[in-house]
Order: C-alpha cells, then sequence, then structure tokens
C-alpha cells in the first residue's frame, strides 16, 4: 500500500490496507477454485496481516484492537489442526530435497498417512459453519472499519509500534541457535511474521531498500517456518503417533535439516536485526520526513 501518497494523513493508506486484507480473505473463502489445504493456508495468512495491522492500530483503537486481534487468534487456532498435518507434509517434501534415509516407497506410504491426517482435520474445522464464522468476523471487521478513526492517525504513532515489534523480535534472537527450544523459535517467527506485515505498510518510503528488507524478512520467515513444519513432523513420530515405525529414521534426518535452517536463519536474522531499535526508527522517521517534503 501507499504511505500515504500525496495526502499527509498516513491513516489514509492504513485504511486501504484493511479493505485490501478483508477484501482478500473473503475471496479466499468464496474462491471455488481452491481447495480445502491452499484455502486453509490462505486464511491463516490473512488473518496474520490482520493481526498484524491491528498491533499497529493498538495504541490509538485500545482494547476494540486488542479484543479483535484476540478473535482472530482464536480463529487461527481453530484452524490450526488442518494446517498441522499441512506442515508436516511440507517438511516431508523438504526433507525429500535431500537423500532420505528409506525408499520412496516408505515416503510415500509417511505422505499417505500425513494427507489422511490432513483431509480428516480438514472435515472437522474447516466446515461450513467454520466459514459462515470467519465471514461474520470479517463482516464485523468491514463495519469496524468505518467507525475508527484512521485518517487522525499520524506516523509517529505507527513508527512507535513498528519500532516495538521490530524490538521484540530482536530480543527473541538466540544466543545459540541449535539449542534453541522450539517454543521460543516459534515466538520468534510470529514475531518475524508480523514485522514482516508490518513493514509492507512502508515498503513505497524506501522502495529499492524496503524491497531488500522485505525479501530478507521473508527468507527469515520461510527458514524458522522450515523449523516449525519438521517440528510437526517430529511430533508424528512419537510412540503411539502414526509416524511412529520410520521414528529411528526420521528423527535424525530432521535434526541435520533444522540445523542447517538454522543455520541460514541466524545468518538472515544477524543482518535484518543489526540495527539497535533506537536507530531503526531514526532511520524510518527520517525516510518520512524525507518523503513528506519531496510531496510538498
Amino acid at each position: 500500500m501507499g504511505a500515504g501518497g500525496t495526502n499527509n494523513s498516513f491513516g489514509d493508506g492504513l485504511a486501504a490496507a484493511a479493505r485490501s486484507i478483508i477484501a482478500d480473505a473473503r475471496q479466499i473463502l468464496t474462491d471455488p477454485e481452491l481447495a480445502d489445504p491452499e484455502a486453509v493456508h490462505a486464511v491463516r495468512k490473512a488473518l496474520k496481516r490482520w493481526r498484524a495491522l491491528l498491533r499497529l492500530l493498538a495504541r490509538p483503537l485500545g482494547e476494540q484492537a486488542d479484543l479483535m486481534r484476540a478473535e482472530a487468534r482464536e480463529l487461527m487456532r481453530a484452524l490450526s489442526n488442518a494446517r498441522d498435518a499441512q506442515s508436516a507434509l511440507d517438511a516431508l517434501a523438504d526433507l525429500r530435497k535431500n537423500d532420505m534415509p528409506f525408499s520412496d516407497a516408505s515416503a510415500e506410504k509417511i505422505r499417505g498417512r500425513l494427507a489422511e491426517l490432513r483431509d480428516a482435520a480438514e472435515q472437522t474445522s474447516f466446515t461450513p459453519e467454520m466459514r459462515e464464522r470467519l465471514s461474520r468476523y470479517l463482516d464485523f471487521a468491514t463495519l469496524s472499519l468505518e467507525r475508527w478513526p484512521l485518517r487522525a492517525i499520524d506516523f509517529d504513532t505507527v513508527v512507535d509500534g513498528l519500532n516495538a515489534t521490530y524490538r521484540r523480535a530482536r530480543q527473541l534472537m538466540p544466543d545459540d541457535w541449535i539449542t534453541a527450544e522450539p517454543e521460543h523459535l516459534h515466538d520468534l517467527r510470529r514475531r518475524v511474521v508480523e514485522h514482516r506485515h508490518q513493514m509492507d505498510l512502508i515498503e513505497p518510503l524506501w522502495p529499492r531498500l524496503g524491497k531488500v528488507w522485505l525479501e530478507e524478512a521473508q527468507r527469515l520467515r520461510n527458514q524458522l517456518g522450515a523449523c516449525q513444519d519438521l517440528e510437526m513432523l517430529a511430533k508424528y513420530t512419537a510412540p503411539h503417533q502414526p509416524l511412529a515405525p520410520w521414528r529411528s529414521r526420521l528423527v535424525p534426518a530432521i535434526a541435520a535439516r533444522r540445523a542447517a535452517h538454522l543455520k541460514t536463519a541466524a545468518r538472515v536474522a544477524g543482518r535484518l536485526f543489526a540495527e539497535k531499535p533506537k536507530g531503526f526508527r531514526k532511520r524510518i522517521a527520517a525516510l518520512w520526513t524525507a518523503r513528506q517534503s519531496k510531496n510538498k
């Protein structure tokens, strides 16, 4: 979205971003061409974008933004069972890029079991009732958007929110990436995702450098997401779980692949969060000031 364009109100850009997210989510729910796995993934992605925007609006909108962000999180959780099996399938595909510790026939059998789990989860989570629940939430979001005083929100308020998310993500960078707990890496990924979506808002302020920044944030998000997928695959190898028969061969392969992703993640994060939060905030504020001077 544009950062206010020739209009000095950054709130205009926030409103445009909000409308775009809501429209995208509605299109996903009504697209007959989208298979359920793709729809679940796309809906969750739209809700993440929406929650990142609501985080920026937390100070000016107060409790209403907090409540709507919490409800969006509950909707995402309601869809998580279907997504968990798909994540494990993605991890299996990731493992298959390297030498697998078993035959193609075994790999295909594992894939089949995970696909069955995903399909069963979709039948109980991404139901017509769930689609209706999502649709009602989007209706409420649309009505709320009309009442929010977004035009009155200035860039200083937004940059405070951007800086807070940047700081939270930076503080979560582990000292030792390889030994970091999965829960810690999951929290870091959530903050990186939020940061990535929020930085979309100001990318027009610095088109060339902003594009590189977003690519780096997306690269880190992907590496951490791959680790999360591998963790989900590992859970299915626990005793009495569907992939338990392959545990002895899957677990070492998962650990090796995870280590490779984390090595890359550490390198990317070091570049992305090299700047201290105070310096980051000054840079974003300076870009906005320069943009406003140019538009006068």
